[in-house]
């Protein structure tokens, strides 16, 4: 049995391998992107967390004050 290697591609060969070139490319620009996507939701919900314990720490003075007054008037 003979091998054929010689140095000639094919035209079938050549297009493999294009087309192989191409679906790495885009695999790797698929991986960037979800990988942007993921940064993008973490700092979303970091700053949402942020936010909701500012809030929660801003609240915790108002919401004692209230319950000190309703307990005041509730002892009169």
């Amino acid at each position: 049995m003979t091998s054929r290697k010689s140095g000639v591609l094919s035209p079938a060969s050549i297009a493999k391998a294009d087309r192989q070139r191409v679906a790495a490319e885009q695999g790797r620009q698929a991986m960037v992107e979800i990988e942007r996507r993921t940064n993008a939701v973490r700092e979303n919900m970091m700053r949402l967390r942020a936010l909701r314990e500012a809030y929660a720490v801003e609240a915790e003075p108002v919401a004692a004050l209230k319950k000190a007054k309703r307990r005041l008037r509730a002892s009169r």
